[in-house]
């Protein structure tokens, strides 16, 4: 039976070649993705250690919790515990850190690095551990920078050139007195570093005097924990807490590991769709496959074989065909990981340097994947022919599926989308993320359940397409009842499209209604014509404001100002507004009260108010973060969105409390309204500073969309994983449908069809099966776009689903083309069959 096996593989290449294919590009998926994101983790996790190098242990401020209506804070490292700690007996020197965002310019003008990777620092004495000088000088006074040497490569900055910089206030324009290295994880990212001199960068960073952190390096002979025991006793206790270089570094790794995570978590996600598409495949495959060979297994039972062995013999095959997909998916997979990680470079991502990882967990995934997708794929049609009579098979009387299995599965697979749809529209109702849950479980039951019962709706929906064949004749006819002559095989077809196509059509009708959803908030709740905010998030400097309130065509501004305070002894973040203009600059609708912010009156949105048990008029206490308390009064209840919501109070009210105020962003309004120009002027009254964005309503909308394209894109790429299978499944059915009617053609071509109609009925068959699973595809996935949109609208009030028809349409099309594409080979091999020959080949 081994050695039947054996030639069964080598009997059947070209059919088998499509399966190898098919399982091959799953197993190449997920090891390419284990490839890379391990190679990229192990690259980020390198440069980590490296990073800590020059510490063995480091001092940190400890933070303080919250008492009753005393809020937390966290105290300063002062120069005195630096001191302290270059004192202690372990010590050979600390290095006192000083740290901040600083935004440098490229020559252009553009903020170089993304927003929240753009970090400054200080640069220690004349000779930093820590950033080792390629060119030039240590940095000195407040006119002199030095910055990494990433930067000022991508840049083409070089020693003496004047550089363009901004720390959270006005811009700088000091010179470069140096360039240097170094491992910092954040450069390695794309990022960009800049450093001053210790006290120019504790005034930047408004930290005179005092430090972010302390490291330490330990004398030769002692450890970095007898060192950390050293510090924990000459500190004071309570203030400070210390950490080893070592656990640093296993810390800074467990975090890009844990990053990293996520990223290939998604990716396996669509690395296991590509799979559960080719299992359709290879399970359709053997199916045809032991189906041909029917007579054959049958002659293997009435010569002694058992049940037992003959499905063991198909087990064999497909473990040959698993084994080999597996080892060339591996290779091509690890080709996949080198081409993504080089992509990353090519895209503007910076990754730190190192070997290509294969670990031996990726060789024994892929292997594991290969082999066994195959072997279960293969395992219910080998016992499926084992169990035909060996007389009913050798007479050619195949056993077709009796009526008790088709009602068994059709009653299975009603039973399996009526549970679906049950747990998904359960999952409507629900709040957040505890809907997310039950909604996958329910999409994965409702998929199940119409896989099952494909063969039941592929006879009406194909049916529905004869009017339209009926125009190409002869062909046309043949090929809509070759399409459900075997439905079973058609459905596994066209569920393989079908799964892609339902995810495709799924993520663009939520990123598409996510979209319209935020553009009405944006529209519906602010009046302004700008928002000014920082490129990293960061708080403004009141100054913005003020220098804005100054500018010519500017009628209004209102800073919102987050400020922490403690309320009924928990933590509760109030905005501060300018009450005066506040009503100019947003459109919230007031569901009780009125919306008057002044003095002690405060406006509270909804979910505030309900937390609390406050209407309008409820009074309440609050302890600011000075200590003083102070009795607020509700003005009125508003619906709050996710731009603005809280307690809103006026600046007037809440500045006196606060000993270093900010802004989190400044709305703007101006007379002429938001055009090219006014967006101009306004940026050069804050000169031009890279760290600040000015946005209109459209350009914040347009970030939010580049954010849901790029998702999509990406999207889209490892989709057509799964449709690229498909296409394969497709030729796969075809090709094998027709060496199975190869006698049948045969006939045709002697009764007077030509070649060119014979072309025609395959392309038109392939065209049919195709546009089925699109149409199921696209229609699932509409119903799970608009569950999903259901539940995210519990928490977007302007949600609303939006049909993108151009897409779809798209879509379909998509699908014709996947139908015409996959039956050229199958086609062209139907015309050109010896008709003498197929008619006698059984």
């Amino acid at each position: 039976m081994f050695r039947t096996a054996l030639r069964n593989v080598l009997a059947h290449k070209a059919r088998l070649l499509m399966t190898v294919l098919a399982v091959m590009l799953g197993v190449a998926f997920v090891s390419g993705t284990l490839v890379f994101t391990n190679t990229i983790s192990d690259a980020y996790q390198q440069s980590s250690a490296k990073g800590f190098g020059h510490v063995d242990v480091a001092v940190q401020a400890k933070h303080q919790a919250s008492e009753g209506d005393k809020l937390g804070r966290t105290p300063e490292l002062t120069q005195a515990m630096l001191d302290r700690s270059a004192e202690v007996p372990g010590a050979a020197s600390s290095i006192g850190v000083v740290d901040g965002f600083t935004a440098i310019a490229g020559k252009d003008g553009k903020l170089i690095g993304g927003g929240f990777r753009s970090e400054g620092g200080n640069y220690w004495g004349d000779k930093d551990p820590r950033y080792p000088l390629t060119d030039g000088t240590a940095p000195r006074g407040k006119d002199q920078v030095a910055i990494d040497a990433e930067t000022a490569k991508r840049a083409g900055y070089k020693v003496g050139d004047t550089v363009r910089i901004s720390v959270d206030g006005p811009v700088l324009t000091p010179t470069i007195s140096g360039i240097f290295t170094t491992d910092d994880g954040n450069v390695a990212a794309g990022g960009s570093l800049a450093v001053f001199d210790t006290a120019t960068a504790q005034k930047l960073f408004g930290k005179p005097g005092t430090y972010d952190e302390i490291d330490v390096k330990a004398k030769g002979g002692t450890s970095q924990s007898a060192l950390k025991t050293q510090l924990d006793q000459a500190l004071p206790k309570g203030l400070t807490e210390t950490t080893t270089g070592r656990q640093l570094a296993d810390d800074q790794a467990q975090m890009i590991a844990s990053s990293m995570s996520s990223l290939k978590q998604g990716l396996l996600v669509f690395a296991g769709i590509a799979l559960f598409v080719g299992t359709f495949i290879i399970a359709n495959t053997f199916t045809m496959l032991v189906a041909q060979r029917t007579k054959e297994l049958a002659l293997l039972r009435a010569v002694g074989a058992s049940r037992r062995q003959v499905t063991r013999s198909v087990l064999i095959e497909a473990f040959v065909v698993g084994a080999v997909a597996a080892v060339t998916g591996l290779v091509a997979g690890v080709g996949i990981g080198a081409g993504l990680r080089a992509l990353m470079g090519s895209l503007g991502a910076t990754v730190p340097d190192g070997p290509l990882v294969v670990t031996p967990g990726t060789v024994v995934a892929a292997l594991a994947v290969g082999i066994l997708v195959t072997m279960l794929a293969a395992w219910l049609p080998g016992r499926r022919a084992a169990k035909i009579p060996p007389v009913a098979a050798m007479s050619a009387v195949h056993a077709k599926a009796t009526t008790k299995s088709l009602v068994l599965r059709n009653t299975l697979g009603a039973l399996f989308s009526a549970a679906g749809v049950a747990v998904v529209l359960a999952a409507t109702t629900m709040n957040g993320t505890d809907g997310q849950g039950p909604m996958g479980l329910g999409a994965v039951l409702l998929i199940i359940g119409v896989f099952i019962l494909t063969p039941l709706l592929s006879r009406p929906l194909i049916a529905a397409a004869a009017p339209v064949l009926r125009a190409f004749g002869v062909s046309g006819k043949l090929a809509r009842q070759n399409s459900v002559r075997n439905p079973r095989r058609t459905a596994a077809t066209a569920s393989a499209l079908m799964i892609g196509l339902t995810l495709i059509t799924g993520m663009t009708v939520m990123a598409g209604s996510l979209q319209h959803s935020i553009d009405r908030m944006a529209s519906s709740a602010i009046k302004a014509d700008y928002v000014v905010s920082m490129a990293n998030g960061n708080p403004l400097s009141p100054d913005v404001a003020e220098k804005l309130e100054e500018t010519d065509g500017v009628t209004a501004t209102g800073p919102l100002r987050d400020a922490p305070s403690r309320i009924d002894g928990e933590t509760e973040s109030l905005t501060g507004v300018n009450g005066g203009a506040i009503g100019r600059l947003t459109d919230l609708t007031v569901a009780d009260g009125a919306f008057k912010v002044g003095g002690t009156q405060v406006v509270v949105d909804e979910d505030t108010a309900k937390s609390h048990h406050w209407t309008a008029g409820s009074h309440f206490t609050v302890a600011y973060e000075d200590g003083k308390k102070q009795q607020l009064t509700v003005a009125g209840v508003y619906e709050g969105n996710e731009m603005i919501r809280g307690i809103m109070l006026d600046n007037a009210t809440l500045a006196p409390h606060q000993t270093d105020p900010a802004d989190m962003q400044v709305m703007v309004k101006t007379a002429d309204g938001a055009s090219a120009a006014t967006k101009d002027k306004l940026e050069k009254a804050l000169s031009s500073n890279p760290a600040i964005k000015v946005q209109s309503k459209t350009d914040i909308s347009n970030e939010i969309a580049r954010s849901f394209t790029l998702m999509l894109n990406m999207l889209y790429g490892l989709l057509a994983m799964a449709v690229i299978v498909a296409v394969l499944g497709v030729i796969n059915t075809l090709a094998m449908s027709v060496f199975e009617r190869s006698q049948e053609i045969g006939m045709l071509r002697a009764i007077g069809l030509d070649r060119k109609d014979i072309k025609r009925m395959v392309r038109l068959e392939s065209l049919v099966i195709s546009l089925f699973g699109g149409v199921l595809g696209i229609g699932l996935g509409v119903f799970f776009g608009w569950a999903a949109g259901e539940l995210l609208g519990t928490k977007m009030p302007t949600y609303e689903l939006v049909l993108p028809w151009a897409r779809m349409g798209i879509f379909l099309l998509l699908a014709a083309t996947v139908g015409v594409l996959a039956a050229l080979w199958p086609a062209r091999r139907a015309a050109r069959l010896n008709m003498l020959a197929a008619i006698k080949s059984e």
